[in-house]
């Protein structure tokens, strides 16, 4: 018998981040992993290094897909890193991983993760991110976390 199904969701946002985002995205790896999903993310700086650190302080399962080939840009809470080559274009590697999206702040390089995963049918819940068609903004990483796993008919 097959026991409950295990969430994968994106977290994406700025490599040069604000401290209010890394926060936030500290916050949303931390509450992810406590409820048993695995977090994929871009696996280097920024939001994504906090979301990884959140992740890993719960004992979580993070997932980094790297723009470059070398393992050792991955930031240190990784659990698994890939290295692509494949510079920005890694996105959308980020994104179809992933069943849902979260979005913490951001710059261009988040606007171009939002605007793949929206392409590809994901949802995207945007914490203080881009204004755009398509973003379900949230108010909180509980919220974010909340209504991306109630997305996936996660408890």
């Amino acid at each position: 018998m097959a026991g409950p199904r295990t969430p994968y969701v994106a977290v994406v946002g700025a490599s040069n981040a604000t401290e209010a985002d890394i926060e936030d995205a500290e916050s949303v790896g931390r509450e992810l992993a406590n409820r048993a999903a695995i977090v994929v993310c871009g696996g280097r700086g920024g939001v994504m290094a906090a979301a990884s650190r959140g992740a890993a302080s719960a004992g979580g399962t993070v997932v980094g897909i790297l723009p470059g080939l070398d393992r050792s840009d991955a930031n240190e809470w990784l659990t698994i890193a890939i290295p692509t080559g494949f510079g920005e274009l890694r996105n959308g590697l980020v994104v179809r991983a992933a069943e849902v999206i979260i979005a913490v702040g951001g710059a261009y390089g988040t606007l171009s993760e939002v605007a793949l995963g929206l392409q590809a049918g994901r949802r995207v819940f945007g914490l203080h991110t881009w204004e755009i068609d398509g973003i379900e903004p949230v108010a909180s990483p509980t919220e974010a976390v909340d209504r991306a796993l109630a997305a996936l008919g996660v408890p």
